[in-house]
């Protein structure tokens, strides 16, 4: 069952560490989504047609029936970062292979003042 997508607009600022944790819901029961057998990607682009401009590292927490999954980018790839407008998604697939969009939304980045 194809679940609701959440938009969640983010800032990274270059040449620093960036994370963030969502915590995911089962839409039909209300509950915290047990991510027990899923995997995940999350990719970035200049637009939506466009060829992936980073792709981040995706986690989850040790206790998968707290639907939480991290996203995160070390400074070490935020530095090579163009300053501007982006788009993102995380899309999990489950033991089955099929494939879900859970959260999407525009990231700024902003080029970093202290170096």
């Amino acid at each position: 069952m194809t679940q609701e997508t959440f938009i969640v607009d983010l800032l990274i600022h270059t040449g620093t560490d960036f994370e963030q944790t969502f915590v995911l819901e089962d839409t039909t029961s209300n509950s915290l989504k047990d991510l027990t057998g899923f995997s995940a990607c999350c990719e970035m682009r200049r637009y939506e047609g466009s060829t992936r401009t980073a792709a981040f590292s995706v986690s989850f927490a040790s206790d998968r029936r707290t639907g939480r999954v991290e996203i995160a980018m070390t400074r070490f790839d935020t530095i090579n970062l163009k300053p501007g407008k982006y788009f993102y998604d995380l899309v999990l697939k489950d033991a089955s292979n099929i494939k879900d969009r859970v959260v999407e939304g525009t990231i700024n980045v902003k080029k970093a003042i202290t170096r």
